[in-house]
């Protein structure tokens, strides 16, 4: 009851106890006694302003004649000067000079210096448009004439100059001046942003018969689907709604074929729907639908459900798009039965209709129309038809015996005497495979060897069984390889870095002796520059060095001379005894840097010799081995002889004659 009494309603029936806010117990203080010294705030703030440094400031500097301020501009002038000598190219330096001329009022000076800094970079367009405004805030029109003028003419790619030129001459009620800027803005064609802001300005003005005009030049210049729509708009909107549909119907005409056209027709079908012509709207969508390919006709289609939602009957219309495309095709095929394009979109409206029956149907007329000819040419387009078969029988129907017996009877069809598809064949093994019938892809595979024998049937064989880890079948995969086509420095270097790969070197060596004892190679540089590589990256200087000595005796030429001697340069003797020391290491390094050098000189003397002896017409190729020779020597550094070999370069030699004339020695 207690409790009851002593609340507040004010307080929402709590106690004034309850409420009262409780502040932190204040310390206790144990020494109350007063300090013997005793500062006040005041005296505290006061040191800290005595303590505080004083600021450096710079003298304050009043001028009171004439000599004095002519002093000051001459010393200004000459510190901006200097500045400008040492950073030339700093924009920023320029600026600041022009804005103190421009402050000291001398305007002559500070144009002066604008030109200046455009001399340094003109194509800097921050300059011109500062260079301007400058001439703009001190009312110098025609000076800010003349600059936009010259940065329009130097720079007429740079949209913010036009944009601020014409600013500029609008502002000031020279709209003829503007249009004339705006004129020749056009002549470069801009860009459409540009078109647009020059019709705005036109429309600024009423000038309704100009901004069709521009319109007209501007669906000329950039003849896109968006302008001529916007076109189409501009004319809605002042109510002229015969010349909207001309404009419409002109852009159909040009860019049906377009692959924005479906946006085209969109537009077009909606302005009929607006102008409540729903039979013109349906007339263009079903055009647009009869030309525009499936894939890129989705929007299209959305638009047109919901106008026959609105307006008619969809699956009526749907069924009468596909029931007349359907009768094109089949005239156009019956026409021409070897168009496979055709069957093709045939096909493909089939497929877009989802009747399985009918699209195999398709197929099997389609494959029937062999090409009359065996002759690959005729045949590239028709075997897409076997190829999409089947891969619709594999991904869209899930048949895989169909599947299989389409890749059968396709094989069983080509001539392989004549000419056969390697991509046939590896269609057939890779579908094997992803039906873990790895039996069966290397049947495949193993009879397009024994037929058709192709390098792309071979690469894509041995790379499945490399990727099963089968290296023996890999082996014998690559003899049958060479034995087709010996020829083939890829296969010969391929079987040498498989062999490598497995750590088996010896076998790899003897790939490669092989290869270059082929007679007739298709890339024999390439082969010679692996085995060379190969043996280098085995650490065989010895071997390599009896390679290029025997690839020396098939070709003399300059680029395998200069190969060697930079092998030569850069080949170490033999590995260094970890136990020496220190000292004798670094010895026993400059003997063999200075061995290798010396052999590398004895293969660019021998170059030089055969170049001067058997083959003195090739000057250049000499000139290029002195060259490169002198390259080497100045790159080792204390152990190049630079001298050595600039005694042996050409000199070029100026030789003085007597002009001889009808009337005595001329000069």
């Amino acid at each position: 009851m207690a409790s009851a009494k002593d609340s507040d309603p004010s307080l929402g029936y709590l106690t004034r106890k309850e409420t009262e806010v409780k502040l932190p117990r204040p310390t206790r203080v144990k020494n109350k006694t007063p300090a013997p010294i005793q500062i006040t705030a005041e005296q505290i703030l006061r040191e800290a302003r005595e303590r505080q440094e004083a600021e450096i400031r710079p003298p304050k500097q009043k001028i009171t004649d004439s000599t004095e301020l002519s002093d000051y501009r001459l010393r200004k002038r000459k510190e901006f000067e200097d500045l400008i000598r040492r950073v030339r190219w700093n924009k920023s330096v320029w600026v600041k000079y022009a804005k103190w001329e421009e402050s000291q009022k001398d305007f002559n000076r500070a144009r002066s210096v604008w030109e200046r800094a455009l001399d340094v970079d003109y194509r800097d367009h921050t300059m011109w448009l500062k260079y301007a405004d400058v001439e703009m805030k001190n009312k110098f029109i025609n000076h800010a004439r003349n600059v936009w003028d010259r940065a329009i003419t130097l720079l007429p790619r740079v949209d913010q100059l036009w944009y601020k030129y014409i600013h500029m001459e609008e502002m000031l009620g020279n709209v003829a001046g503007a249009r004339q800027i705006f004129e020749r803005w056009m002549s470069w064609e801009p860009d459409t942003q540009a078109w647009l802001s020059y019709i705005k300005f036109e429309l600024r003005y009423n000038e309704i018969g100009r901004a069709r005009g521009i319109f007209e030049r501007f669906v000329e210049c950039r003849p896109k689907v968006n302008a001529w729509i916007r076109f189409a708009k501009f004319e809605m909107k002042n109510g002229e709604i015969g010349k909207a549909r001309s404009v419409y119907e002109r852009a159909v005409d040009k860019l049906a074929d377009d692959e924005e056209a479906e946006s085209l027709f969109v537009a077009f079908a909606e302005f009929e729907e607006r102008c409540k012509e729903t039979e013109r709207a349906r007339f263009i969508y079903k055009y647009a639908l009869d030309h525009i390919p499936k894939g890129r006709a989705e929007d299209l289609y959305r638009k047109f459900v919901a106008f026959e939602k609105q307006y008619g009957d969809r699956e009526g219309i749907e069924d009468a798009i596909v029931g007349k495309r359907r009768f094109q095709y089949e005239d156009e095929v019956r026409k021409n039965p070897l168009n496979y394009d055709s069957w093709f979109d045939y096909i493909r409206l089939e497929e877009s209709v989802g009747n399985k029956d009918r699209i195999r149907e398709v197929y099997e007329r389609a494959i029937a129309n062999i090409p009359p000819a065996e002759e690959k040419r005729y045949w590239q387009r028709y075997i897409y038809l076997w190829i999409n078969y089947a891969l619709y029988e594999e991904l869209d129907a899930q048949d895989v015996e169909r599947t299989r017996d389409v890749y059968r009877e396709c094989i069983k069809l080509i001539p392989h005497n004549q000419f056969s598809f390697a991509k046939v064949w590896l269609l057939a093994a890779q579908f094997e495979i992803r039906q873990l019938n790895l039996k069966g892809a290397r049947s495949i595979l193993g009879q397009a060897i024994g037929m058709a024998p192709k390098d792309k049937i071979f690469k894509k064989y041995i790379e499945i069984e490399l990727q099963l880890g089968k290296i023996d079948r890999c082996r014998k995969l690559y003899e049958k390889y060479l034995q087709w086509s010996p020829e083939n420095c890829y296969a010969w270097s391929k079987f040498a870095e498989l062999e490598r790969s497995l750590s088996e070197t010896d076998r790899a060596r003897a790939i490669f002796e092989l290869a270059i004892a082929q007679p007739a190679l298709d890339m024999p540089e390439l082969l010679w520059k692996a085995y060379i590589d190969f043996e280098i990256s085995e650490g065989e200087f010895e071997k390599t060095r009896r390679l290029y000595e025997r690839l020396l005796e098939r070709t003399k030429h300059l680029k395998v001379w200069i190969s060697f001697a930079k092998f030569e340069a850069s080949a170490m003797l033999e590995d260094q005894d970890p136990e020496l020391p220190e000292e004798e290491t670094k010895q026993s390094l400059g003997a063999q840097q200075l061995q290798c050098l010396q052999n590398a000189r004895k293969v660019f003397e021998s170059a030089i010799n055969y170049f001067r002896t058997s083959a003195p017409d090739l000057k250049e190729e000499r000139a290029m081995l002195l060259e490169e020779w002198l390259n080497l020597e100045s790159s080792i550094g204390e152990l190049g002889d630079v001298s050595l070999v600039r005694a042996k370069m050409p000199k070029k030699l100026k030789k003085r004659r007597l002009i001889d004339t009808d009337d005595g020695p001329a000069g």
